[in-house]
């Protein structure tokens, strides 16, 4: 019998054969799969309501470094887990009230959208230049996210995590698209300038090309970041307008909220005539126009004289027009409605929530999901309509465009109401469903997000909080705490002007889109050509 050194020498648990080696082999297995998932929470860690934006770049270094050179279906798989890591945590306020089944039904759909995105950087990442590739794959993935199905569902989108990050300008360039692809670019770069640099070290010899776009793709974020400074601006153009937001708050937190209706009428109406006696005293500046959240009488007005008495009372205390959030029927038609109320006239305008929620103002497979649970049917017992035209009230000359709650996540309202005219944005909000869960801190950061990239001074008036008013700078300058009575006044800057994100629109996505569709037809040809040279 021959005896190998290795045979001898190897402890028990290394020798070939051993029972510890299939297993060694197992936990090697399982180290890109436990990457991606931390990885991907580690993304989500950069989310508000933490300040940590930068750990986004580590977390899309980390997947660089899983995917690139791996095929299509490792992809797949690995990008699957990266979203389950990510989107998990971030979405886990959906399940506060109605259990985490509809949570964990939410994040298991919307992680195949970074699987595919996942198997598109797989693809791309073996091209010249792969950072931009890859950074512009994520950016398809995001864009499709935003539209389908059941008309989208944009929340985690990159930009959104970095209302606190030096990328913050680029939304002036161009939107969210612009600001994510750019921070999925940086983090990808970084990964490439380690490697290189690595590989540099162990062979003795620098591919420069190589290392100059390993350099530029974290350079040019950077640098582009800087420059787009100049487009953020807190300057009056036309003058100031004094804002008043009413924080009225809920008699309970939870789903519970529309069971007390007349409540959170009262509680938005008591805060207002709080807001009057200080006016009246003295304390506080008169307001030229106040703003109620969304929901804050969802006893329709038109339809019940209680409601439209105590609306009346608080508008003629305050002396100012108020934007009141209401539910009103129609035509047969369930809406979510701003009505523009004038201390003198009554109603004057409205406006109907046009991006309204799946699940939660609609019910998509309505049969299915009754199957599944009664209980959710009786949740949403009647669908909302949407509305048909953007929301710009005018308050005594002073242009307030409106995106009510979750509207504000969807590019294209927000930016409707600024090329309508908006010369400042409101937000109005509901967020009593879901407690004190992150979701408003997410959605605060939205708005954040949104005052850059139109330049405009952003309102945020939510039933329970947090509400806030945020500069078109994006700082906010006041917020309210969560689950109390509050109200804020402050002289905020109108401005009319507009940023190249607000003309540019969609544009910006387009090309990013195609970019990725570049990239992918190139790795398709490339992978086609080479299974043509292995076969001759």
């Amino acid at each position: 019998m021959t005896v190998t050194a290795s045979s001898v020498d190897a402890p028990d648990g290394l020798r070939p054969g051993s029972a510890s080696s299939p297993w060694r082999a197992r936990l090697r297995g399982l180290a890109r799969p436990a990457a991606a998932a931390l990885s991907g929470l580690l993304l989500y860690a950069s989310f508000p309501p933490r300040p940590l934006w930068w750990l986004a770049l580590p977390a899309f270094a980390v997947l660089g470094l899983l995917l690139r050179g791996r095929g299509w279906k490792a992809g797949f798989g690995l990008g699957y887990l990266f979203g389950l890591g990510f989107l998990l945590p971030l979405l886990v306020w959906t399940s506060v009230e109605v259990g985490p089944l509809p949570w964990l039904a939410l994040v298991a759909a919307e992680a195949v959208f970074v699987a595919l995105v996942g198997a598109g950087i797989a693809a791309v990442s073996k091209l010249p230049a792969w950072p931009v590739w890859a950074a512009a794959v994520w950016t398809a993935g995001e864009a499709a996210r935003a539209r389908a199905p059941f008309h989208g569902f944009p929340w985690g989108k990159i930009a959104f995590g970095q209302a606190d990050g030096v990328f913050l300008p680029l939304a002036a360039v161009g939107g969210t698209p612009v600001l994510g692809f750019a921070v999925v670019l940086c983090g990808f770069g970084l990964y490439d300038v380690v490697r290189v640099a690595a590989r540099a070290r162990r062979t003795r010899t620098i591919r420069r090309w190589a290392a100059a776009g390993a350099l530029l793709s974290v350079a040019v974020p950077v640098v582009g970041a800087v420059a787009a400074r100049t487009l953020v601006s807190d300057k009056a153009e036309d003058g100031t307008a004094t804002v008043a937001l009413i924080q009225g708050n809920v008699p309970r937190s939870g789903l519970e909220f529309n069971a007390q209706r007349r409540a959170v009428l009262d509680y938005h109406a008591r805060e207002t005539l709080r807001l009057a006696a200080d006016v009246k005293a003295g304390k506080t500046p008169r307001p030229d126009f106040v703003l109620w959240p969304e929901n804050s009488s969802d006893i329709d007005p038109f339809a019940y004289a209680d409601a439209h008495l105590v609306v009346d009372q608080a508008a003629k205390a305050i002396g100012a027009p108020i934007s009141v959030g209401s539910v009103v029927e129609r035509d047969g038609r369930l809406l979510n409605e701003q009505i523009l109320w004038d201390p003198a006239k009554g109603p004057v305008q409205t406006y109907d929530k046009r991006q309204i929620q799946p699940f939660g103002e609609y019910l998509p497979l309505r049969s299915l999901v009754g199957a599944i649970n009664e209980n959710w049917t009786s949740m949403v017992r009647q669908d909302f309509s949407r509305g048909r035209t953007p929301g710009v009230f005018s308050f005594s000359g002073t242009k307030v465009g409106l995106t009510t709650c979750y509207e504000a996540a969807f590019d294209w309202v927000v930016r409707d109401t600024v090329t309508h005219g908006a010369q400042m944005i409101s937000v109005p909000s509901n967020n009593a469903t879901f407690d004190r869960s992150e979701m408003t801190y997410q959605q605060l950061a939205m708005s954040r997000i949104r005052a850059v990239e139109h330049s405009r001074s952003v309102t945020v008036p939510v039933t329970s909080g947090v509400s806030a008013v945020i500069m078109p700078d994006g700082r906010i300058t006041q917020k309210t705490g969560m689950f109390v009575p509050a109200y804020l006044v402050q002289k905020v800057p109108l401005r009319s002007s507009r940023t190249p994100a607000t003309e540019l629109g969609v544009l910006p996505e387009i090309a990013l889109v195609l970019v990725a569709a570049g990239g992918l037809g190139l790795a398709a040809a490339a992978g086609l050509r080479g299974r043509r040279a292995g076969r001759a």
